[in-house]
């Protein structure tokens, strides 16, 4: 995996890699505020905005992929619901655009974590922190998701759950790509064995003790733990447990990317909870097309 910079000033260099299925993710510009986009859904308008963005909301950002698109949001719950679009209201009135996440959400929007579309040109969004924003296309059908992951919903197993409401509308599993965008790195994400334990089961062969469950997932290639040095902690990584579960459901290395950005170490491009304690968001949007 590479990452190239369309005229972006000040990104760390630090961060490019290489994965198997050589995927880019780009830096762009628009009026001077940097989004990245993933070679992997190149063939569908999308974006990883940054906290440069802010306060813009979906209802602004969509004129940066498409300006005909209808917006669809959610107000986010860290649950594994995912809703079709025709199960909500498009999200595009002057009086939503007044609306931010961190104001009183309306009580209009549904709650639920993911979002797939039905028709062309549907925009859907989530907004994310330390969360992972992970946007999934169809391409076969050109039917997209945006899901929102934090360890609650990966625990809950939000993606798996976006996945199968590809498969029950039509979708192959070796037609989906599903990119990762920026959200907290494993080494720097220090939560309690709990939570590892609660995370470790969605992908463990068999039921096992938490000891055994721990040892099992310290032993993984590329492991989604490792230790911390504060008794009763280990360092989790959210991403590489939803490439996992994804993993286990048939999707292969080669239809996932994964965003060489954290959150938490990169102040300049990213809101993070867990560095500043502030609840501030960055958004993530893909836009449906039919294919002919």
């Amino acid at each position: 995996m590479t990452v190239t910079r369309d005229r972006v000033p000040h990104l760390s260099a630090s961060n490019q890699s290489r994965q198997p299925n050589s995927t880019t993710w780009h830096w762009h510009n628009w009026e001077g505020l940097p989004y990245l986009t993933c070679s992997l859904l190149d063939a569908w308008p999308h974006g990883f905005f940054t906290q440069n963005f802010s306060p813009k909301t979906p209802s602004d950002l969509v004129k940066i992929l498409h300006s005909q698109s209808r917006v669809y949001r959610v107000k986010q719950v860290h649950g594994n619901i995912v809703l079709k679009t025709s199960e909500i209201r498009p999200f595009s009135t002057p009086e939503d655009s007044a609306i931010t996440a961190d104001e009183s959400i309306s009580k209009t929007l549904a709650e639920a974590d993911g979002i797939i579309t039905e028709k062309e040109l549907e925009a859907v969004w989530v907004c994310s922190a330390d969360c992972v924003p992970v946007l999934i296309a169809d391409a076969e059908t050109g039917k997209v998701a945006a899901v929102h992951a934090g360890w609650r919903g990966t625990a809950a197993k939000i993606v798996p759950e976006a996945i199968a409401h590809f498969v029950a509308s039509g979708s192959q599993i070796a037609n989906l790509r599903v990119a990762l965008g920026p959200a907290i790195a494993g080494k720097v994400y220090q939560v309690s064995l709990d939570v590892a334990i609660q995370l470790g089961v969605t992908i463990a062969p068999k039921p096992t003790n938490p000891a055994e469950l721990l040892e099992f997932l310290q032993q993984l290639p590329d492991a989604p733990v490792s230790p911390d040095t504060e008794p009763g902690k280990i360092r989790l990584d959210v991403r590489r447990f939803n490439v996992l579960q994804l993993e286990q459901l048939g999707v292969t290395i080669e239809q996932i990317a994964i965003a060489p950005e954290c959150t938490y170490s990169n102040p300049t491009h990213f809101f993070s909870y867990r560095r500043d304690g502030q609840k501030k968001v960055q958004w993530s949007g893909i836009v449906s097309h039919k294919n002919s």
